[in-house]
């Protein structure tokens, strides 16, 4: 089995939110592309967004875990960056089932370029650690070291090279909010390329347009993402994840759908803090 295969129903989840997502999911940075230049990141200092997480199967939709995203300024070895956090932890009926507590920290130049990522996966009696530093010769070439290891062992300590845009499984969501909704149409792609242990992952964004999404009560405008891995672990490559991103100066993540082996995982905006600028894809309904 491959070193990022992923474990049963608890890690499925969480793979749907921050693997295939920010794999994709909840994804990833080198922010310009190469017949696109993108803006300025929409980050605010102090930012939070929460999100509920839910495991789709057939009509059954039941709360399954908890997750924050959260931005601050910082510093990575002596250089300005954002420090980028996503928190996970499961609720509910998957609580009891798989116990999750993990942890993504991402760390960008101003410029911005991912520097350092690390996640930490603490499963209950099975405690993980993925680090991967960046460097970068030009504007399409980053090398990669990765080491993984638990407390009792390093189980890999590796050099990966990649062209093109490369990144860690939770940076994809800045490479999304970078974009400039104004040069961009329906059918437009972007390629990237994920690092994870060992193995450096193709996959893409594939833009359709503006939608309305809806949960619960509240609506919001959007822009809708299909997110496509070409990897032997995921058994559809193709539309393997979808992300809708709130269409105002913010860009933050609303939705994110992942497919799964049963059923599917779907991730839900809950509340925000601190954005950038007022949260106004979502739409207000008038009582009457």
């Amino acid at each position: 089995m491959r070193e990022h295969s992923l474990r049963p129903i608890g890690t499925a989840v969480w793979a749907a939110c921050a693997s295939k997502l920010y794999i994709c999911v909840f994804f990833f940075c080198v922010a310009s592309l190469t017949s696109l230049r993108a803006q300025t990141l929409p980050l605010s200092h102090g930012e939070r967004v929460d999100y509920d997480l839910y495991f789709k199967w057939g009509l059954i939709m039941p709360k399954a875990g908890l997750a924050t995203l959260s931005v601050k300024e910082s510093r990575y070895e002596g250089v300005p960056s954002w420090n980028y956090n996503l928190l996970f932890r499961t609720s509910g009926m998957m609580e009891k089932v798989f116990k999750m507590r993990d942890t993504m920290d991402c760390f960008y130049s101003k410029e911005p370029r991912l520097l350092f990522s690390s996640k930490r996966a603490n499963e209950g009696d099975y405690y993980l650690v993925d680090n991967l530093r960046f460097d970068y010769q030009g504007r399409d070439r980053a090398t990669i070291h990765s080491r993984r290891y638990t407390p009792e062992e390093t189980k890999i300590d590796t050099i990966l090279v990649g062209k093109g845009h490369v990144f860690d499984m939770l940076g994809a969501t800045m490479y999304l909010r970078s974009l400039d909704w104004s040069a961009i149409n329906g059918g437009r792609e972007f390629p990237f390329v994920i690092a994870i242990g060992r193995d450096l992952i193709h996959a893409r964004f594939r833009y359709t347009g503006q939608q309305i999404v809806e949960h619960k009560e509240a609506k919001f405008r959007t822009r809708h993402f299909y997110i496509d891995i070409y990897d032997e672990a995921f058994t559809q490559a193709k539309e393997a994840a979808e992300v809708w991103i709130g269409d105002d100066e913010n860009h933050i993540p609303v939705k994110i759908r992942a497919k799964l082996k049963i059923g599917a995982a779907e991730v839900y905006y809950a509340d925000s803090y601190n954005l950038r600028a007022p949260l106004s894809c979502r739409i207000v309904v008038q009582k009457k």
